[in-house]
């Protein structure tokens, strides 16, 4: 019989040669594994290793091992408001925005080619403006000119403007539905697309086997053909809900009304941004880094359930 090391050695050379056949698919694939590997793997290593430091930007890092990991937990309580606002934040944002999305791209899909185009276009157009949302913030202004404290003053709703963005108990809020407004984007046009490259055949097979109504054409048949969108557009939208940090500084502040907008990415660029504890902040990263992909791993094994990915 062949032994265990000639069986190792036949494998690898097996592996080897297919690797050889496909040298040209590899090379092709390079440009892409190379700037992966530069500006995502690097960037991570880097800020991996600099969590365990004392690094300013200014002197070489001091080795301080678990220290701004024990800092984090049990001596920064601003961080534990801005924990208590990401998952917040995540737990509104994140589902609302990925079943908006899905129900939304299911509506549109229904429509004649030409009307599809045009609200493809009006949903996607928040995620591609940039910094539109800074509109947001004449709505909410504070004073009697801000549109909606104008609407609800001449409806006789309130008789004076309300603080929208300084009030700590109604910035959150206000937050939210801007996040979200501005969320109903890229996981959008993937499902659309996935809608689009279901095999319509499909739909008459399920006829056939008794599917009746387009919920149960949803559920049985639309749903585990999108497996990949919906992966991509769960993705998106945890990471995205995660790392909110520009809405909340531009239109609440930086720092808001008693931290009450205040995230896990705000924080994070107050401390290396402003403070340049450049350690501390990269253990806080490192933290949000872990959350994210535990997170991203329990909605994966969800959607395989339900897909077929």
């Amino acid at each position: 019989m062949m032994s265990a090391s000639r069986k190792r050695q036949r494998r690898e050379w097996s592996l080897l040669s297919r690797i050889i056949r496909a040298r040209g698919c590899y090379a092709m694939l390079a440009p892409f594994y190379i700037l992966f590997f530069m500006f995502i793997i690097l960037p991570i290593l880097g800020a991996a290793f600099l969590s365990f430091t004392d690094f300013n930007m200014l002197e070489i890092p001091a080795f301080v091992g678990l220290e701004n990991y024990a800092r984090l937990f049990f001596d920064d309580d601003v961080f534990l408001i801005a924990a208590n606002n990401t998952f917040i934040f995540a737990v509104i944002t994140g589902p609302i925005s990925y079943f908006a999305c899905l129900i939304f791209a299911w509506l549109i899909n229904e429509l004649n080619p030409k009307l599809r185009a045009i609200l493809t276009f009006v949903f996607y157009a928040p995620s591609i403006s940039g910094m539109l949302f800074v509109m947001w913030g004449f709505i909410f202004s504070g004073d009697m000119y801000g549109y909606l404290n104008y609407f609800l003053m001449s409806l006789g709703f309130i008789n004076q403007p309300v603080q929208w963005l300084t009030n700590s108990e109604t910035v959150l809020g206000v937050v939210i539905v801007v996040q979200i407004w501005m969320s109903l984007g890229t996981s959008f046009l993937s499902f659309i697309a996935g809608l689009q490259n279901v095999d319509r055949q499909l739909y008459e097979a399920a006829a056939v086997d008794g599917v009746r109504n387009r919920l149960q054409e949803l559920l049985y048949v639309t749903l585990p053909s999108m497996g990949p969108q919906l992966l991509f557009g769960a993705v998106m939208q945890i990471g995205a809900a995660f790392s909110v940090s520009s809405i909340c500084m531009t239109l609440a502040g930086f720092p808001s009304t008693d931290n009450a907008a205040l995230t896990i990415v705000t924080h994070i660029y107050d401390y290396g941004n402003v403070r340049f504890e450049m350690g501390y902040a990269c253990a806080v990263s490192m933290v949000l880094f872990v959350l994210i992909l535990s997170v991203n791993h329990v909605i994966q094994r969800i959607i395989t359930r339900v897909a077929d990915v």
